[in-house]
């Protein structure tokens, strides 16, 4: 359930004296977060450290006591078993975002047949990110199979251990084609950059992005704060704004 307005506004207003808030942030959300805690920082008075990396990285951080206050992670599976673990604020997680997969490449020649390229594996190497680590990598999973391509029919498979560096591999032209976050698209411009195609979402499971107060964090009012934030209005639009569809109800 969102948060009244008015609580939003208390948290936001409480005294600029707490602690930095230390977020770790999948990779896939860089841009709108930069956004996010830009906003948050000059409406609050409070300050945000961000690192990113893939979700399965960051958790593995976590687990291992690195001093995050606030994980938001690329699916919903890390986030559920830091609480189960008792490293997390129970009641305090929520969906913030529901993912987007994207097809991309920089060659133009590519352009609306991007499909069928992959389909036929008339290309050189494809790029995805580690599915044991990110999310979006066993959502590429998921759609190959559903497209029922196997793996003897993809020429070379070139694995990053992020989105980010995934994407990095196509930009560079380390890879033919790949499979990116359509936030990363839109931040890029890609569709004027050379051949995109927006995956349909029957092709692989919803990628949930859940957020979640780790125990660190909970004695900390900006974190409390930096959270509710998130829920906002203003913020949902941000996220909107890159490429994610949004809730029914930022819960």
């Amino acid at each position: 359930m969102a948060l009244p307005f008015f609580l939003i506004l208390l948290l936001l207003c409480t005294p600029a004296s707490s602690e930095p808030i230390n977020i770790a942030a999948a990779a896939n959300f860089m841009a709108p977060l930069k956004t996010i805690a830009t906003d948050f920082e000059a409406q609050s008075g409070h300050k945000t450290r961000v690192s990113f990396g893939s979700s399965g990285k960051l958790y593995a951080q976590i687990t291992h006591g690195a001093p995050f206050d606030v994980f938001l992670s690329a699916d919903q599976k890390a986030p559920i078993s830091l609480e189960a673990q008792g490293l997390a604020v129970k009641s305090s997680r929520f969906t913030y975002a529901l993912g987007q997969l994207a097809l991309w490449s920089t060659h133009a020649s590519y352009r609306d047949k991007l499909r069928e390229v992959l389909i036929v594996g008339d290309y050189q190497t494809l790029a995805i990110a580690n599915p044991k680590l990110a999310p979006y990598g066993e959502a590429a999973l998921q759609t190959l199979a559903s497209l029922g391509i196997s793996k003897d029919r993809i020429p070379r498979v070139v694995q990053g251990e992020s989105i980010t560096q995934t994407f990095q591999f196509i930009h560079s032209g380390n890879a033919s084609l790949g499979f990116i976050a359509l936030s990363q698209a839109v931040s890029f411009k890609a569709s004027a950059r050379g051949a995109l195609w927006i995956i349909p979402h029957e092709h692989y499971s919803p990628i949930q992005q859940d957020a979640v107060l780790l125990n660190r964090g909970q004695p900390n009012p900006a974190a409390w704060a930096f959270l509710a934030y998130l829920k906002s209005q203003p913020a949902r639009a941000v996220i909107e704004s890159f490429g994610y569809q949004l809730p029914a109800v930022a819960r």
